[in-house]
């Protein structure tokens, strides 16, 4: 089994612009690039996982999630980091998009796509660590069983403040941060 690093999309490897509908609007924090090289580099697979409602809801389509993740696969490898799989949640319960207007296991903070990538790429849930902005991402890898992080970056700060349901394991203040507490607490 492998160890994993799950990382949120928006406002931890690339800035928070709200719903992401064109590409030009893709923004990689500086540091995203090394922290998912060092990351690869102790062996750790990393793994995207993020909810896309804006597809249910009619704002872009599945093409254009794909088209980011491309863009940022290729921002990635240029820099010598690679990002091993990406998953994202399409759904929402109040979607106007009817197959995608729906209640289902892969919307965070449940944590569907936790299990789902579990599954396919051979990970071991609880040795592995989640890396978010939202409470919804630290409540999603706690309710896997993996060590959780929350960064002050994207909706951290606020999310920060109003702490709620129980703490994550360790506050960064971004992604750099986050992947360099997950290498020591791997050394330990």
């Amino acid at each position: 089994m492998k160890r994993a690093v799950f990382l949120d999309r928006d406002g931890t490897v690339i800035e928070e612009v709200g719903y992401l509908n064109r590409l030009d609007r893709v923004a990689l924090f500086p540091w995203s690039v090394d922290a998912v090289r060092v990351l690869n580099e102790a062996g750790l697979l990393v793994v995207v996982v993020t909810n896309q409602a804006g597809v249910a809801r009619g704002y872009f389509d599945e093409t254009l999630v794909r088209e980011t993740h491309a863009l940022i696969d290729r921002r990635m490898s240029e820099g010598g980091a690679r990002i091993d799989a990406y998953y994202y949640c399409p759904h929402h319960p109040d979607g106007v998009v009817e197959p995608l207007r729906q209640t289902c296991e892969c919307r965070k903070p449940k944590p569907g796509m936790i299990r789902q990538a579990a599954r396919d790429l051979g990970i071991d849930v609880p040795g592995s660590f989640v890396v978010g902005d939202r409470w919804l991402d630290v409540e999603m890898g706690r309710a896997a069983g993996a060590t959780t992080v929350l960064v002050r970056t994207g909706y951290g700060l606020e999310e920060e403040a109003h702490q709620q349901g129980g703490a994550a394991d360790m506050v960064a203040d971004n992604l750099m941060d986050a992947a360099a507490w997950i290498l020591r607490r791997l050394r330990v």
